[in-house]
């Protein structure tokens, strides 16, 4: 019987045919990759670092044929600095979205809110900035909580010995926020202060709305405080260093890297630069070539970036980009975009060399924490650049 052959039918066979050779290319779809951070307010500054270190990852790791034959795609959601905001954001991510992991941002209430969800959901949790040290060490079996990143009880004794070494600090007051990161910084700093023998002249704590912190650094300065351990975000740490200049103290900072996360010179004002913080990586000075190449990135990428003074702050950036080539060897490792199976896959990972550090089995069953003490590196503003201390430019 012969078969009748209509125009529409000629050319529907025609493009069936075309396609064909190019559907094992397009049959793929992208490996979503999830972030829920501030994107507006007085940390977005931060959430845009995050971002971009990401996007860098991403755009290398597609350029060079992605993972399992699959590009990366990153979708965001703002969370706004709000726990709330960011149980939404991650619930939309992970189960609409179809997330294969998800980055969290910034705040560790934040984090803290969202990390139940990721570990009934299965589904791997990747922390670029938030440092409280309960997000990773969060009790859960399995845990699918991970983080490149600063960790609050690690910083806390970095603090108390840089303290010393640069300020010969005897009795250090505490200066915190009034959330869960305060409290584990609380926690982190009485440990170390015990460790070395250190009676701390007082701890008090201060909310995040507070315009005026003179009380509690008045009974501070009154306890013997010869240096400040502060814990805070930007606008609080600001309103910290606006009260001691409204008090007319003058008195060392030493501070977790709260400043960094956004507008800090422009709300602190001149004396912004007198705090000292901790950050994972700065882009000054001599780099390494992972280093100069990121720079390269970035600089090609994003226009109003024209050098190491542009990309603020460093650490969303470099913990980000980090972070997203080991999720992308924890997917190649696991075969498979199946949580469970990339749980195990970040154990597998063998050495790395990345823009932070060549890393070395940075993750086991007992360690979710890529970043150690020894990869810390101690900054202060000079003319609205985080520089190294000691360098001025």
């Amino acid at each position: 019987m012969k078969t009748a052959w209509t125009r529409r039918s000629f050319i529907a066979t025609a493009v069936t045919l075309a396609l064909g050779s190019a559907l094992p290319a397009l049959a793929a779809d992208p490996i979503k990759i999830g972030l829920v951070t501030a994107l507006s307010g007085q940390s977005a500054r931060a959430g845009e670092a995050i971002t971009r270190g990401l996007t860098i990852a991403i755009d290398e790791l597609n350029a060079s044929g992605g993972v399992l034959g699959r590009s990366f795609e990153l979708v965001r959601r703002d969370d706004e600095a709000t726990p709330a905001k960011g149980v939404i954001a991650a619930r939309e991510l992970v189960f609409k979205e179809k997330v294969a992991v998800l980055f969290g941002g910034l705040d560790t209430p934040v984090s803290l809110a969202i990390v139940p969800i990721m570990n009934q959901a299965k589904v791997p949790f990747m922390g670029p900035w938030a440092a409280g040290t309960p997000i990773t060490k969060n009790g859960a079996n399995p845990n699918y909580v991970f983080r490149v990143s600063a960790v609050d009880e690690i910083v806390d004794k970095a603090m108390l010995q840089y303290a010393q070494k640069n300020f010969g600090t005897k009795k250090p007051g505490l200066i915190l926020i009034n959330n869960p990161w305060g409290a584990s910084n609380e926690k982190g700093l009485r440990a170390a202060m015990a460790a070395k023998q250190v009676t701390p002249a007082g701890i008090e704590k201060f909310e995040s709305n507070d315009i005026d912190v003179v009380p509690q650094l008045t009974r501070l300065k009154q306890g013997g405080a010869d240096t400040l351990f502060m814990a805070a975000n930007v606008g609080p740490s600001a309103q910290v260093v606006k009260s001691l200049d409204r008090m007319g103290w003058q008195v060392p900072i030493v501070s977790h890297w709260g400043p960094a996360g956004g507008r800090f010179t422009e709300l602190a004002g001149p004396n912004a630069k007198n705090v000292h913080f901790v950050q994972t990586y700065s882009f000054f000075g001599n780099q390494r070539p992972v280093g100069a190449k990121v720079m390269k990135m970035l600089m090609a990428k994003y226009p109003d970036i024209k050098g190491p003074d542009d990309v603020t702050p460093a650490v969303g950036v470099a913990n980000a980009y980090d972070a997203m080539h080991l999720v992308a060897l924890a997917i190649k490792n696991a075969g498979s975009t199946d949580g469970s199976k990339i749980r195990e896959g970040f154990y597998k990972i063998g050495t790395y060399a990345g823009l932070i550090k060549t890393y070395d089995k940075p993750f086991s069953p007992a360690v979710h924490d890529a970043i150690t003490e020894n990869d810390y590196v101690w900054t202060q503003f000079i003319d609205n650049k985080i520089l190294p201390v000691g360098m001025v430019k």
